[in-house]
């Protein structure tokens, strides 16, 4: 896919790289300016959430199957879009001056996204062979972990520079120079072989739509109520007055639910019949691929519930600016940084399946201790030195898992594992902060909105209990890895390089397309 001499192809790897650098800023970055994009729009929570979940949902509903459409119709043209689209997003969400308009430019964004991360991956896996490759995959994931870990620093400096719309702005003048760096530098590739087999355009509206109306319950539930109807749901189409018998929230949830029934049923039926679909059934055959993607999905749900409530907390009860609440964020990149370096050894010791146990464990009691630190209202500082533990446990466990949950999944289907788990990720991330919001606004108590005349204490309440429901998720997410262990064989398994697994939130994960 990319062209001409070597010197070309480590170039072209730099545009590629840059890609990812985006669209991987572009969902942690948002988080420490949340509290100036509420107070500016004069959002509430439930606001806050779509605004920090949207990018997720569209994101995990299209990444699949955009890589195929790669595949079939050519990555350089797929990649080309995607930045483009992006591009578009991020200038309308800098422009936007209410709810409606930035939520709409989220959506561009995440398909943006969804474009770009199957092409820039199989760039890379296309173009280059042997150390070249390992090397290559290795500044693929390294790009991917320095994106995420900057994203709140990022944030926070840029909300303070000038504005939150400055969080958007800078990714015009860099998409645009990527842009033509990647029409001059990238050459065009496919597969025929998908085109034989088809899109599966059914099975990505369903997944859409069953994971949308999930998602919509969860966030609107404090709004709209859990069962019976708090608020009036106005839609096109559609009015749920507060007369109604049952809240909209139960009914959207049972739906969702229902689509993603149909949704395993349409995709059993297609993979009988030979045609492409949007999840391979088969792999789910295969033990540590299912406890993996379970603990995967946990695992996100957990943290990003965390990493959606902290920055709240840090400006609104404690009043740091946003800089200061990136530099608290930024410990969680430090202890990531610090374990990350000596995972793989670790795991070439006494197997990755007992790192990620040992790293979730540490995510568990650096979490735990963070609620407590935050139901105290303690400094910025001490906050700072509970996330050391929970970066610790999150750098052990991040590759290691992606390399334990794909150890036994076939070469030839190691793209459709690899992007089952991307999906699963990020649809993590989307529920964690659904999780995380909700769980803050119950204790707030109706369509709370954080901001100066949130009482401070109450609000450090509010975000240490959803801080608890944070670290009950990732002990759960600690049971399934144990279940992994041992399903694994309990072998030392040989640990992979970064950006051979699946994820665009997780830090050193990747999606990988043969």
């Amino acid at each position: 896919m990319i062209i001409g001499n070597r010197s070309r192809r480590w170039a072209g790897l730099a545009v590629l790289a840059a890609s990812l650098a985006m669209i991987v800023l572009d969902g942690t970055v948002v988080g420490v300016a949340l509290p100036t994009v509420i107070a500016d729009l004069h959002l509430d929570l439930t606001d806050a959430q779509w605004v920090n979940s949207l990018y997720s949902v569209v994101f995990a509903a299209l990444l699949i199957t955009a890589g195929r459409i790669g595949d079939r119709f050519g990555r350089r043209r797929l990649l080309l879009i995607g930045l483009a689209v992006f591009v578009l997003g991020s200038v309308c969400a800098a422009l936007s001056s209410g709810i409606g308009a930035l939520l709409g430019a989220r959506a561009l964004q995440g398909l943006g996204g969804a474009l770009v991360l199957p092409s820039t991956l199989s760039a890379v896996n296309a173009t280059f062979r042997g150390r070249d490759r390992a090397t290559a995959f290795g500044i693929w994931g390294a790009v991917m972990s320095g994106a995420a870990a900057l994203g709140p620093l990022l944030g926070g400096w840029l909300t303070q520079l000038g504005s939150w719309r400055l969080v958007f702005w800078v990714n015009v003048p860099i998409g645009i120079l990527v842009l033509v760096a990647a029409i001059l530098l990238v050459d065009e590739n496919r597969s025929g072989a998908v085109g034989r087999a088809g899109l599966d355009i059914g099975g990505t509206l369903l997944s859409a739509a069953g994971l949308g109306l999930i998602v919509f319950g969860l966030i609107e539930s404090s709004t709209l109520g859990w069962w019976r109807p708090k608020a009036v749901l106005d839609l096109p189409g559609l009015s749920w007055p507060t007369t109604a018998p049952i809240s909209p929230v139960p009914v959207a949830i049972a739906v969702g639910g229902l689509l993603l029934f149909a949704f395993v049923g349409w995709e059993s039926r297609r993979r009988r019949i030979g045609r492409a679909t949007v999840l391979d059934l088969g792999l789910f055959g295969i033990r540590t691929f299912v406890f993996g993607n379970v603990t995967a999905m946990l695992v996100a749900v957990g943290e990003f519930a965390l990493v959606f409530v902290l920055p709240l907390f840090l400006i609104t009860s404690l009043g740091l600016s946003t800089l200061a609440a990136g530099l608290v964020l930024a410990a969680m990149a430090a202890g990531a940084f610090v374990s990350g370096a000596a995972a793989r050894h670790l795991a070439a010791a006494i197997g990755a399946t007992r790192v990620v146990v040992l790293g979730l464990a540490l995510e568990v009691v650096g979490a735990a201790l963070t609620a407590v630190t935050v139901g105290l209202s303690g400094p910025g500082w001490s906050v700072a030195l509970t996330l050391l533990p929970y970066g610790l446990g999150l750098g052990l466990a991040s590759a290691q898992l992606t390399s334990t949950t794909l150890r036994d999944i076939p070469t030839d289907r190691s793209g459709s594992g690899s992007a089952t788990q991307s999906t699963v990720r990020q649809l993590g991330s989307a529920l964690g902060s659904a999780v995380g919001g909700a769980t803050l606004a119950g204790v707030l108590g109706g369509r709370a909105t954080p901001g100066p005349d949130t009482d401070p204490a109450t609000f450090a309440t509010a975000g240490a209990a959803a801080i608890w429901a944070s670290v009950s998720i990732l002990a759960i997410a600690l049971v399934a890895a144990w279940r992994l262990d041992r399903v694994s064989g309990r072998r030392p398994d040989q640990p992979i390089n970064v950006g051979d697994g699946g994820t665009t939130s997780r830090p050193t994960a990747s999606y990988r397309r043969g």
